[in-house]
Order: structure tokens, then sequence, then C-alpha cells
């Protein structure tokens, strides 16, 4: 038993300085600056908001979208249905700001091959005439500063970036555990979408000419998700997803812990199908969760079996692992918070007790990832904002139960 300590600790030593590695490498990406481009080298660009049902944050997203520092850009919103509460926010907003560089849609044909979002991707597309050379795109749930369009854009001047991208941070703190195991499993998955060049379909533009180039219309009408595949299929055309920095967004929605269960079970999916490296986030996840998980199932016989010193070994090094995680958790937190400052966020601010329920997070996020892991493997239907889709062997999609979004949903 002694041995099998031993060596389960040395193998987390190896992998914890992997970890490391991994997130000085992000934070060096942190710390680089690509540059704007003025007004007159701005390419014309449509918004696309696709919308079913109310976001907490919906009318304060749409203000922000609508009132961007960039010459030429026009939001092209499409609602599920006339009858969506959705569509009288929007109304309500662009009455308000006296908007007049918008256009709204409602969902006009409902494909069974994809997701509503990509067939709603799919039709704001096709509705675009041959001015706009950027397709911006961007979620409910994302409040953006007045330069995220421009910063956004600007980067795809360089002719082998295809697309660019920022990405999502949640809060930590919260009445809910939810909300900070939701953010515990960010940090990690920040860090490696980093790694693998995967971009978030909450704020990600993509040129005009690689859409047709890359035949990714076509691949987004038979998708569930339609961001994490973007990176493999550019790499084919040797152009490259671009991370920019200062489009860190953050999201400050609650979540509880039934409700997270399943968020990181479809994110898991969407991985599982698209993701270029889906076999070495498996990996990933049985180094950081199943070696620690074996240091307690080692203190746990060695405990009953009388074997004090081997316990206290296993125990110990768990205990040094999983606080060497919350350091480099915390060593992420405070290399973003200057972004989210930036943009008139509010920071988290760190105190003993919120540090201390961090370290006690993150095991219970190893063990509701771990779970999720295992149940995504075999998930073959998906359930998402009351709409049903199947999941078949070869990946393929089939929406089995639309209906128009009922605000109970």
């Amino acid at each position: 038993m002694d041995e099998l300590a031993i060596l389960i600790s040395k193998l987390l030593v190896i992998w914890l300085v992997v970890q490391v590695y991994s997130v000085l490498r992000f934070w060096w990406g942190l710390n680089t600056r690509s540059k704007n481009l003025p007004d007159e080298q701005l390419p014309k660009t449509a918004v696309v908001l696709c919308l079913r049902g109310v976001y907490p944050f919906l009318a304060d997203c749409l203000r922000s979208l609508l009132q961007q520092n960039y010459p030429r850009y026009d939001l092209k919103l499409i609602v599920d249905s006339e009858q969506d509460p959705a569509w009288q926010v929007v109304n309500d907003i662009i009455k308000q700001i006296n908007a007049n560089n918008f256009q709204i849609n409602h969902l006009r044909t409902v494909r069974q091959s994809c997701s509503l979002k990509c067939s709603s991707l799919l039709q704001a597309v096709s509705e675009l005439d041959d001015s706009y050379k950027v397709i911006a795109l961007v979620d409910a749930d994302t409040i953006v500063h007045p330069n995220w369009l421009r910063e956004l854009v600007s980067p795809l001047s360089h002719p082998t970036v295809g697309a660019t991208t920022g990405n999502c941070w949640y809060v930590s703190t919260g009445t809910y555990w939810g909300t900070l195991v939701r953010y515990i499993g960010n940090v990690t998955a920040i860090v490696q979408m980093y790694l693998y060049g995967i971009p978030w379909g909450g704020t990600l533009a993509i040129k005009r000419e690689v859409l047709h180039q890359t035949g990714l219309l076509e691949k987004w009408g038979e998708a569930l998700r339609e961001d994490t595949m973007i990176r493999r299929v550019l790499a084919k055309y040797n152009l490259r997803v671009q991370f920019v920095p200062s489009l860190i967004m953050l999201n400050q929605e609650e979540c509880n812990l039934p409700s997270l269960r399943y968020w990181f079970q479809r994110q898991l999916l969407s991985s599982r199908l698209y993701h270029p490296h889906w076999w070495a986030v498996v990996g990933e996840a049985v180094l950081t969760i199943g070696l620690s998980q074996l240091l307690i199932v080692v203190w746990f016989i060695a405990f009953l079996s009388g074997q004090g010193d081997t316990a206290t070994f296993a125990l110990s090094w768990y205990v040094i692992y999983i606080l060497a995680l919350a350091m480099l958790m915390l060593f992420l937190e405070l290399g973003v918070q200057p972004i989210i400052r930036s943009q008139g966020k509010p920071i988290t601010q760190l105190s003993a007790p919120l540090i201390l329920r961090m370290v006690i997070g993150i095991p219970l996020t190893h063990w509701i990832y771990g779970w999720a892991m295992i149940a995504s493997l075999r998930m073959q239907t998906v359930n998402w904002r009351g709409v049903s889709y199947e999941v078949n062997e070869s990946g393929n999609i089939r929406l089995v139960d639309y209906r128009p979004y009922q605000p109970l949903e």
C-alpha cells in the first residue's frame, strides 16, 4: 500500500507540473494585445443574436450591442417566434434607445437536422447582402463593452486569422454552490479552450468568405453547436482562431447544482461530437480527477487496515494537491480581474471565507464533473429550453420535439 501511495503521489506531482505550465501559457496569452483598426479599415459587420425565451440580462445585452463604437454594423435578431416573450423585450429596448441599426425576424424554417440556434444562424446569414464582410455571433447572456465589436473584428485583418473569439468568465460568489462549482469548472475549461484554439460562441467573429470557403454553413446545418467545430474546420484551410484576451466577458447569472450538472453534461457532449482532441479532454479529466480520488481510496483502505503512516501520507498529498489547484485558480482570477475591471464590471473581492469555499468547492467540482463526463459518453438525448434533440451514433442530430417557447421553460 505504501508503494501505491508513493506512485500515485509522484504521478500527481507530474500532472500538477503540466497544469502549472498550461496555466502559465494562458496567463501569457492574457497579456498579449492586438492593435485595433481605424474606422476606415473596419469592414461592415453583421452581429447575429439568436433568441428563444428571455434571459435575465437580455435587456442589458441588447443595449450594449446597439451602442457599439463601430462605424458600420447592424444587429440581426432571429427570435424563435413572434409569440416568444423575447420579441416584446427586443421591441421595448429598441424604442427606448431609438435604435435604427437593427433587423428583427422570427425563425421561419425549423430544420430537423440541427439545433434551433444553427437554424437561426443559417437564416441570418442567408439574408445578408454582399456588403457584409464579417459575421459576429453573441449570446443573450453576454453584456458587451463599447469597444467589443472593434476588438473582435480588428484581428481578422491578418490573412491567416479566419475567426476571432473571447471567452466567458463566471462569478464565484452567490447564493448557490452551483455558482461556485460552475466558476471552478470554467477556470479549467477556459485554459483548455485557449490551448486547443476552441472558440466560444458567446463572442465570436468569422470572415464571411471563410464561411463559404470552408463549407461551415453546411456543417452548421447538421450540428448541435456552432462553435466547437470551427477550429478543426478552419485548420484544414490553414486558418486559425485568434483569442482576444480583452473579450473575456463576465457572466453574473447564478446557477444551482441540479441545473449545473446537466449543463456540464451538455458541454461535454458537444466536445465529444466536435472537439478535435476529445480524447485529450477525457484524459485530462481522468488525470485531474482520477489520480486524486485514488489517493482518497488509498487513504480510506489504509485507515481501515490500521496503516496510519500510509493513511496520513495519502491524505496529506491529497490536501496539498487541492491547495495547489486553489492557488492556480486564484492566480488566474488575479490575471483576469484587470480585464473585467477595464470593462467597468465588478470584480470578485477575495476574502478568507471565499477562498475556503473555493478549496471546498474543488473536490465537489471534481465529483460533479466526473459524473457528467461519464453520463455524456452515453448521452443520446439533449433537452434545451423546451426542445429535445436525438444524437445518433454517427453524431447526426435530429430535432424530435419542437414547440414555441413557453415562459415556464
